[in-house]
């Protein structure tokens, strides 16, 4: 399990352990946030010059305009207000909306993983290249390429199919950019169960065809030479479209073609395609541009045992030459295969190849993943719930108003629950606004 990192069990554990820890925080976390929500503003300290700000002013007004001008400046904060004898109190807070910024964005952290895990255990993903002409059916043997949670039973693959009719590629004809793909287009029909009616489907990059819960993603494309192969009995042995796949941007590409059915000796050929042959600098063949404007087909031969009678499997893109002897030219090198689109040549062992025509290949990658919207809104109410922690602050405000003779002296104190450097500038606004409401000059400075 050391490379197998998303199925070991030592990640699975940590997986686990990190779910377990968010829990073991949110709960007890949720009950004291509930509790905090149900609690009145506390008492205010005795002296308010302990507190990080205060400050304190003299006024005409009475103790009871002064707390009623200090609730209205307050806001939406919670408040209480305590009369004892001639003096007043108002007790605040507000910011009660921060713990829960907190509580959600942990509790998304839990969603996500479990939507993640969820759509991991029962989702499966592959990918099959299917040329154009060609259809697909959504059963294991189709695929190239497969990967299955470990909850996923394959017997339950959706039942659907597609054909593809047409591929459509173009690319950057001039500029720096020469060459760079512009637009890629999948059109064909597919039919969601055996038993209903084709559709028209049409699949760009970004674009998916949903089907039953699967998405289906052109990935990748290239092109697929139809090749004509007689044996040297004169019987036709291989007569077909073979996937190339692309190795560099031009669209250089590499194939094999399998032959088990000619006679006398089973065939192999291995070697390149070229979309736009040209001569390189050193006389060999090189592709000059992705679109096929000038195919060429180069290959090598081999005669002998492909090795397909054994039972046991092979990749189609890759010839066993265990059991094979290469077809040498004059020069003792490998007898080489030329061909471009319509040409015929005649192999070394008696029979022919020919290059018939050309069709293109695309890559689809079907991909189901159950809940997959769950992280998405996971992730979501975690952004949410850290701007809510990250913008709100969690402020007590107390006012207290006491008479003195023919005036009223005022006291404010703040206290962030979260330290921050903008409490003085904070309080000096709230003293603007409290002032304000008295009808008091907002130049006269507090004492």
């Amino acid at each position: 399990g050391f490379f197998s990192v998303y199925t070991s069990p030592w990640f699975s554990a940590v997986y686990l352990l990190l779910l377990v820890s968010l829990v073991g925080c949110i709960l007890p976390r949720s009950f004291v946030s509930l509790r905090a929500l149900r609690a009145r503003p506390p008492k205010a300290p005795r002296n308010f010059s302990r507190l990080p700000a205060s400050a304190s002013f003299e006024t005409d007004a009475s103790v009871d305009d002064v707390l009623a001008a200090g609730r209205r400046a307050l806001g939406r904060a919670r408040v209480d207000k305590v009369i004892e004898g001639g003096s007043g109190e108002l007790r605040a807070e507000k910011g009660y909306l921060r713990e829960a910024g907190n509580l959600v964005f942990h509790i998304s952290v839990v969603v996500v993983l479990l939507g993640v895990a969820f759509g991991t255990l029962f989702g499966y993903r592959g990918t099959a290249i299917v040329t154009e002409g060609d259809g697909f059916s959504n059963v294991l043997t189709q695929y190239d390429e497969f990967a299955s949670g470990s909850l996923f039973d394959t017997d339950k693959l959706p039942p659907f199919s597609l054909t593809l009719d047409k591929f459509t590629a173009r690319f950057q004809l001039s500029g720096p950019q020469r060459g760079a793909p512009r637009k890629f287009e999948a059109t064909g029909r597919y039919a969601p169960t055996p038993t209903s009616a084709e559709r028209p489907f049409d699949i760009t990059v970004n674009h998916p065809l949903k089907i039953h819960g699967t998405s289906v993603y052109l990935v990748g494309q290239g092109y697929a030479p139809i090749i004509k192969i007689t044996d040297a009995q004169g019987h036709v042995a291989f007569n077909g479209a073979v996937p190339f796949l692309p190795t560099d941007p031009s669209y250089t590409s590499t194939g094999v073609v399998k032959v088990p059915d000619a006679r006398p000796e089973q065939l192999g050929f291995q070697g390149f395609f070229l979309p736009t042959a040209v001569a390189g600098s050193d006389g060999v063949a090189i592709s000059a541009f992705p679109a096929a404007a000038n195919p060429h087909l180069g290959l090598f031969v081999w005669h002998g045992n492909l090795g397909l009678d054994s039972g046991q499997s092979q990749s189609v893109y890759v010839l066993d030459k265990s059991k094979m002897k290469q077809y040498k030219a004059a020069n003792g090198k490998g007898f080489p295969i030329s061909l471009n689109q319509g040409q015929t040549q005649k192999l070394p062992g008696g029979g022919t190849i020919q290059f018939v025509d050309l069709r293109q290949f695309v890559r689809f990658q079907f991909s189901s993943s159950p809940w997959v919207k769950v992280p998405l809104f996971g992730v979501a109410a975690g952004v949410l719930g850290l701007i809510l922690s990250l913008s709100i602050k969690p402020r007590r405000t107390w006012i207290r108003a006491r008479r003195e003779g023919s005036r009223t002296v005022v006291d404010v104190a703040v206290l962030d629950r979260v330290p921050r450097d903008d409490l003085p500038a904070d309080l000096d606004d709230f003293l603007q606004r409290f002032r304000e409401s008295l009808g008091e000059s907002v130049e006269e400075n507090p004492a």
